[in-house]
């Protein structure tokens, strides 16, 4: 199988390498040993900027027409203008190519992949209206701009085959003639603990948060509940990792409620061995977002061992079952007692990491690349105009 896959992401190119701005592409780089070809279609930055992950020599890159943000329309139209013959060209000597959206390159593209006869697999990531109306909410015509995308997706997706990350987008493009609910992990297998690890809920207790420091993951919580602990327990410290626009917001609130001596916002940290053992070196994990599909953040903690408090958003309780303690959005209060509770019952602890464990074997980058690979096999194989979904 000859295989491109669409993001809405940044690559850059630096003295013949290609790095990608998100981990999300090292997930993808787990396809290389199930494909003949792996072409990546994505912006490519005009200057070298900030390179992070640098990609196998064997992926290919497909370069389009660069824009900022898809806040500047003029910009983004441009770049489709500019980008549609890329495009087509993009997808030669291909088999099947796999666009995540929506967004309006995306729906391009899946017209060109259409013309050109080739099999056409969407993917969905997230609640992609909510997302916009979090990360912009006085912006009205993005809001309408994103409805508008997410009717288009899915319409498309009655025709289409889809790949959803988590249960709650799965069951939302159930009308698909095939849906693959997946767990994006760049976890290896030789990451995931053979053990329950041991460690020591008697001294300082340090709570784990990794994410994006933006409006949608909702990080000036995590300031509010250090501080809801820290008032009845000294021990507690809060280590974050990640970076984004609320980053002095948060900073700020940590000085405001006199808790900013114990946390450490660490910044961005590559996925890799720093960032396992933070995991491994915490006692709790906290994930306190609006919105999700299935953060790959949880896996990550599951396969440290490291037991998990996070809000019920999105697919996060279907994908999470009974190993993690969850709480509702928004509430300080909920996620302190679930902390508090954690540290301080070890049966409770005990759950969690082996549930956890099991469930991280399953949710390995090999095993969710293999079965997202025999998917896209599969769509290949199925005639386009006669799909129907599997019983």
């Amino acid at each position: 199988m000859r295989l491109a896959v669409y993001t809405d992401y940044v690559y850059r190119r630096v003295d013949g390498a290609i790095y990608a701005e998100r981990a999300f592409a090292l997930f993808l780089a787990g396809l290389i040993p199930h494909v003949e070809r792996l072409r990546l279609i994505g912006r490519l930055a005009p200057d070298p900027g900030e390179v992070r992950y640098a990609l196998p020599k064997e992926i290919e890159l497909a370069p389009l027409a660069h824009y900022a943000s898809l806040v500047d329309p003029i910009a983004v139209v441009r770049s489709l203008i500019g980008s549609i013959g890329q495009m087509f060209r993009a997808l030669d000597d291909i088999d099947v190519v796999w666009i995540l959206g929506p967004y309006p390159h995306a729906v391009v593209l899946v017209l060109v992949a259409l013309a050109r006869r080739r099999t056409v697999v969407l993917g969905v990531r997230q609640d992609w209206p909510r997302y916009v109306r979090m990360r912009r909410p006085g912006r009205r015509w993005l809001h309408l701009a994103a409805d508008a995308m997410e009717w288009i997706w899915r319409t498309l997706a009655r025709r289409l085959p889809v790949v959803a990350v988590g249960p709650e987008l799965s069951a939302r493009y159930a009308h698909a003639p095939a849906v693959l609910d997946l767990a994006v992990s760049l976890v290896p297998a030789a990451e995931v603990a053979s053990t329950p690890p041991v460690r020591d809920y008697g001294s300082e207790l340090r709570i784990l948060s990794v994410g994006r420091l933006d409006e949608e993951k909702n990080p000036l919580l995590l300031a509010d509940v250090l501080a809801l602990l820290q008032a009845h327990d000294p021990r507690w410290r809060l280590l974050v990792c990640g970076e984004g626009d609320l980053a002095s917001a948060l900073s700020a609130r940590l000085v405001e409620l006199g808790v900013a001596d114990r946390a450490v916002l660490l910044g961005y940290v590559a996925m890799g061995t720093e960032l396992f053992d933070l995991y491994r070196d915490s006692h709790a994990m906290l994930h306190v977002s609006w919105t999700e599909g299935f953060p790959q953040v949880l896996v990550e903690a599951f396969a440290s061992g490291l037991p998990v408090v996070a809000t019920a958003v999105g697919g996060v309780a279907e994908g999470v079952g009974d190993n993690a303690v969850l709480i509702e959005p928004g509430d300080p209060r909920a996620a302190a007692a679930a902390l508090t509770r954690v540290a301080g019952d070890p049966e409770l602890r005990r759950r969690l990491i082996v549930g956890g464990l099991a469930s991280a074997r399953e949710l390995t980058l090999e095993a969710q690349t293999s079965r997202l690979a025999c998917f896209l096999a599969a769509a290949a194989r199925r005639p386009a105009r006669a799909a129907r979904r599997p019983s």
